[in-house]
């Protein structure tokens, strides 16, 4: 299983890109796949090869109308192991005795 993060935005169509990267979160969240977005990016959950599809997806889509494009991609790869993105959260907050900000 892989726990990838990634950021995906055009860099040649201004400062507002939320039009751009919910095309992804669509792509992302028709997937099937587990995933949370947060303010930086977007983690999602599963097979390498299916992962990396749904990243082919979302960058197929924005290479449409976009010239420029920044992609970074971070990936976390564990055999075996399912239900991370909330599982590595409810390991520090036990390690902790508290819930945190999510």
């Amino acid at each position: 299983m892989v726990l990838l993060e990634f950021s995906m935005s055009p860099l040649d169509k201004g400062e507002s890109l939320s039009k751009y990267v919910s095309r992804s979160l669509d792509i992302i969240d028709q997937s099937g796949l587990p995933y949370k977005l947060n303010p930086m990016g977007t983690v999602i959950e599963g097979e390498w090869d299916e992962v990396f599809a749904v990243i082919k997806k979302c960058y197929d889509k924005m290479s449409e109308d976009c010239g420029r494009i920044s992609v970074n991609i971070k990936a976390d790869c564990r055999k075996g192991s399912k239900g991370r993105i909330e599982g590595k959260m409810k390991s520090v907050e036990k390690r902790l005795g508290r819930s945190l900000n999510k």
